[in-house]
């Protein structure tokens, strides 16, 4: 439900067909594609957009070209890349292979490595008895953190700061990603205290070019998931900023990387820096990236996917600059008196911040829109952009504060 992705394909002259489960008839992505067409009949609503038959059905009846995934649901799921090449429909993001290796974590660790990529030390490969568990915290110490290893988003992960709370939280960790991901397989990591999260983008072609477009500092998160981002990231040695777009272009390298990746690391405070994990999609925080190389990503991702060449395209290292600083905050549905519960209704008022420098993007934020509890709570994402971190930094509060919204409680 990313906007940028019609807005992209409209500017290129590319006619847009979407896809919407029976709960998502109004939505606001349905009525902005040219044609839009119902899938997952009779299912729940995030079953019908992970129902790949039917969203390939969709594809071939009405001639469609290529499938942009966006950044959630199949976006990462190597079976659907497989299934629109099976299909003869352009996947826009890297080839099936790429997706399954990058999307296993004992694949991508094991790259990186062979890369000279530095990696937490961690087990090799998921473990399933809390016997593993036990030794690993015995040769390494604590604090560790389970991980699982089948999927993200803060489900499965438990850190674990002593011995006596090893049991419980090997259970509990099992149990939730066995929940979300259906497969309860778990990996151990040294735990970094307080790391810095910053993640690389880069964009691969057809011919074995891969560029950076600079860094992004996600070191704000809630509950393991992101809220704040800034690029460039500030106050960061040169040497280990050109160390980490180094690691990342030569990782992407080595895998034939094809489209718009992140390759993510987190830094600790000795200045370290540890390779995780690379996302084989356009993240949601692309946009930060976008303003200060004034490189649309969409645009990139779109042409990169018909086979033209970065070079042809003017996307050479040497010609992508960083332009002054540019903060994203998520503002949510989120009650912020209820634990950051999240919350449901329609929208009776919606009014922006808005003016020089601030970039909305939002799907399904407007007066009269039902925010349904099926999906993420993500509301809107204000971007503000400036000369320096301050000056972004001033923008986004002042937009902030000029935000309306009744009907439902927002956090940000």
């Amino acid at each position: 439900n990313d906007p940028n992705r019609k807005q992209a394909c409209t500017e290129l002259g590319i006619r847009t067909v979407a896809v919407y489960s029976e709960q998502d008839t109004g939505q606001m992505h349905r009525q902005k594609a040219d044609e839009a067409y119902l899938i997952g009949k009779g299912l729940p609503p995030v079953a019908a957009y992970l129902h790949i038959p039917d969203i390939i059905k969709v594809a071939k009846d009405n001639n469609v070209d290529a499938i942009h995934p966006g950044y959630g649901f199949l976006s990462e799921r190597s079976d659907f890349a497989q299934a629109c090449a099976d299909a003869g429909v352009m996947f826009v993001g890297p080839n099936p292979e790429t997706v399954r290796k990058m999307g296993d974590k004992v694949e991508a660790r094991t790259l990186a490595i062979n890369a000279g990529v530095p990696v937490v030390p961690g087990t090799d490969s998921p473990i399933s008895s809390l016997q593993e568990a036990q030794a690993f915290a015995q040769t390494y110490g604590f604090p560790i953190i389970f991980k699982a290893a089948y999927g993200g988003g803060g489900r499965g992960m438990r850190v674990v700061r002593e011995y006596e709370e090893l049991e419980e939280n090997y259970q509990r960790a099992y149990s939730e990603a066995l929940t979300a991901f259906g497969n309860g397989a778990l990996f151990i990591e040294k735990f970094i205290e307080k790391p810095r999260h910053i993640e690389v983008q880069i964009l691969g072609d057809k011919y074995g070019n891969v560029i950076h477009l600079y860094e992004r500092d996600c070191s704000i998160q809630r509950r393991h998931q992101k809220v704040v981002e800034i690029a460039p990231a500030v106050q960061l040695d040169p040497h280990l900023r050109d160390r980490l777009h180094a690691d990342a272009v030569n990782l992407a390298k080595q895998v034939g990387y094809e489209n718009a990746g992140t390759v993510e690391f987190l830094l600790d405070k000795h200045g370290k820096h540890y390779f995780i994990e690379v996302n084989s999609r356009l993240q949601v925080e692309h946009t930060v990236t976008e303003e200060i190389t004034d490189v649309d990503l969409v645009h990139a991702q779109l042409r990169v996917c018909e086979g033209r060449s970065l070079p042809e395209l003017g996307l050479k290292q040497d010609k992508i600059r960083v332009n002054g600083c540019s903060i994203q905050c998520r503002v949510t549905t989120e009650d912020p008196a209820r634990g950051f519960q999240p919350d449901t209704g329609r929208i009776e008022v919606f009014r922006s911040g808005e003016g020089m420098g601030i970039r909305l993007d939002s799907a399904s934020a407007f007066q009269g829109a039902v925010i349904s509890p099926h999906y993420d709570s993500l509301l809107v994402k204000v971007i503000a952009s400036g000369k320096d971190l301050p000056t972004a930094a001033s923008k986004m509060s002042r937009a902030l504060a000029e935000f309306r919204v009744r009907g439902v409680k927002v956090g940000h």
